[in-house]
């Protein structure tokens, strides 16, 4: 049981990331032709900087790497796996650190899974200004890796200590009897 309340968070926010990647692509698939693009009615105005294309890639993230899917399909294995089995070593308290690996998770699957069931391709629909097209997925592995770099930033930069304070003692001092004086040998 033990287990399972661990690795809930995990599941939970990867099959949030999963679910709403496979839905968001499917309604691509679904009702915008390949190759089209689409905005509401009246958003007209927004064609030059945002609007939804449908689209793929056979490479990474960003349409890079194009016709390596099949690195990325092996690589996002093993990133789950690593995933997997450092998520119980990451102290409950790190939060950002866990969110950050369920949303890399959550994004590396949801690319998988387009590429084992599309020969290969990845469904991508977000277009914004002239930055390559990109999905659900894709943001979801970028914002867990902005999340754990900031995280680490935030951890290893901004709560050390300031030079010259000096460091809590950490000695083996005898221990102090109940009435507070120091026991001595």
């Amino acid at each position: 049981m033990n287990l399972i309340l661990t690795y809930l968070p995990l599941f939970l926010t990867t099959t949030i990331v999963i679910g709403l990647d496979q839905f968001t692509k499917a309604l691509v698939r679904a009702h915008i032709p390949l190759g089209q693009t689409w905005l509401p009615p009246g958003w007209e105005w927004l064609q030059p900087y945002a609007r939804f294309v449908h689209w793929y890639n056979t490479g990474a993230a960003f349409g890079m790497f194009q016709g390596f899917g099949w690195v990325f399909t092996i690589l996002a294995f093993v990133v789950a796996g690593l995933i997997l089995y450092y998520y119980p070593q990451v102290h409950p308290e790190d939060g950002w650190l866990r969110l950050a690996m369920g949303l890399q998770m959550g994004g590396a699957l949801g690319n998988v899974i387009d590429r084992l069931l599309f020969e290969g391709r990845v469904t991508d629909f977000i277009s914004i200004g002239a930055f390559p097209v990109f999905n659900v997925a894709d943001s979801s592995i970028t914002i867990g890796v902005l999340l754990l770099l900031l995280g680490v930033w935030y951890k290893e930069i901004l709560l050390q200590k300031p030079p010259g304070k000096p460091e809590e003692s950490t000695s083996l001092a005898a221990p102090a009897d109940p009435a507070g004086e120091t026991q001595r040998e």
